[in-house]
């Protein structure tokens, strides 16, 4: 039925999706700097694991993290650790998250690149664009022609769309059919095996029973198609506040029953305002809680979200780290373990001005996996090959 929508209600749903559009992807980060011919050091591998070699502990040696930081196990490459369900994100801008998941992909339920977006052409018209950045010969190389199991589900990301194109889709139920259509076909003519969906941070929480009407729909044509269903979800705890978010414990009721995963975004808890912490544990758990008060079926869909990234703070800004930035920062510096967040950290000085560096490590993703085994729930990563590669033995 034709809801009555005013202007002002058009024009405040266009101003919230144009400044959340992908607002579920953290800082995009290269690492430009290209090592001159002679200068890559030989990569010892080990047949031990990290913890094998007694490299999970709050008070690393500085030498152990620079020194061993690509020196991964090859025994266990394509056993799991983790018992739950593991999705990693690929994107175009790291060529290493390629690399990693091709050699740790046997780690994994699934891999999400980021490459895909659905566009709304014109009424009743959609098309997924992003088309370029698909490699079928890496998705081979991941799979390993078929010899390894691991479900390839490219995010699609609701890409320039206007509060308009929200609300005219919303009022037809001829428009949400065209849309999850034009999705599902493209990815089934590609051969993939499911979708990440992200779309729930565009609208700022508003029109969320029109939204979930939404889902539901693609989520139905997704899983007739036999493809698998993931959705994005912010953090149901404000960070630093402590107040509910914008997906909370009654959106989580109403979707578990169609969802397959839920993408948690449990980091990004600090910024350049309030520096700290990636991710304090205790926010975490909270984030679980919140939406999945008791351990079941329904819990065990979320994918709590690592940062394989981190940030170096100092009084002016907060810059984002990858892992080769972080280990030429590290040399010169020991880490610091925040007994409270569970995170490991340096300060140093530039110029007189102060620095506080926060990074994953060994020790806070393994409690991470620890919490995670706890409370029952997966684990997704943002992003694959940002951190560094031993992180890999623990998955």
């Amino acid at each position: 039925m034709a809801k009555f929508i005013t202007i002002l209600h058009v024009f405040m749903l266009l101003l919230v999706a144009t400044s959340l559009l992908d607002a579920g992807a953290p800082p995009k980060t290269k690492d430009k700097k290209k090592a001159k011919k002679g200068e890559e050091p030989e990569v010892k591998l080990s047949k031990k694991t990290v913890s094998e070699r007694g490299l999970i502990t709050e008070s690393p040696k500085t030498k152990d993290i620079t020194e061993g930081h690509t020196n991964y196990c090859t025994v266990n490459l394509e056993s799991k650790q983790f018992p739950g369900t593991v999705l990693g994100y690929v994107t175009p801008w790291n060529s290493h998250g390629y690399d990693v998941a091709k050699i740790f992909g046997g780690k994994f339920s699934a891999i999400s690149p980021v490459w895909l977006q659905i566009v709304r052409k014109s009424a009743g018209k959609f098309t997924v664009t992003g088309g370029h950045d698909m490699d079928k010969g890496w998705i081979k190389d991941v799979r390993k022609n078929g010899k390894r199991h691991v479900d390839i589900a490219p995010r699609l990301l609701f890409d320039g769309w206007t509060g308009k194109d929200y609300v005219e889709v919303f009022d037809s139920e001829a428009e949400l059919q065209a849309l999850s259509a034009a999705a599902v076909d493209f990815y089934k003519k590609n051969n993939f095996d499911g979708v990440v969906i992200e779309v729930w941070s565009q609208l700022g929480g508003q029109r969320k029973f029109d939204l979930t009407h939404l889902l539901v729909d693609m989520s139905d044509a997704f899983h007739e198609a036999g493809m698998k269903f993931y959705l994005v979800i912010p953090p149901p705890v404000t960070p630093g506040a402590h107040k509910e978010g914008i997906f909370n414990a009654a959106d989580f009721q109403l979707l578990s029953g169609i969802v397959d995963g839920f993408s948690l975004m449990t980091y990004d808890y600090s910024n350049s305002q309030r520096p700290g912490a990636n991710s304090p544990i205790a926010w975490i758990r909270e984030c679980v809680e919140a939406i999945a008060p008791e351990p079941g079926p329904d819990r065990s869909k979320i994918l709590l979200g690592l940062n394989f990234y981190g940030y170096d703070y100092s009084s002016n800004s907060g810059e984002a780290l990858i892992g080769p930035k972080y280990i030429e920062l590290l040399k010169k510096h020991k880490l610091k373990w925040d007994s409270e967040v569970k995170e490991h950290y340096f300060e140093y000085k530039d110029n007189s001005v102060k620095h506080s560096v926060y990074f994953p490590s060994l020790a806070s993703i393994n409690q991470r996996l620890e919490l995670a085994k706890e409370l029952g729930t997966g684990i997704s990563i943002w992003e694959l090959g940002q951190g560094l590669d031993y992180f890999y033995d623990l998955f």
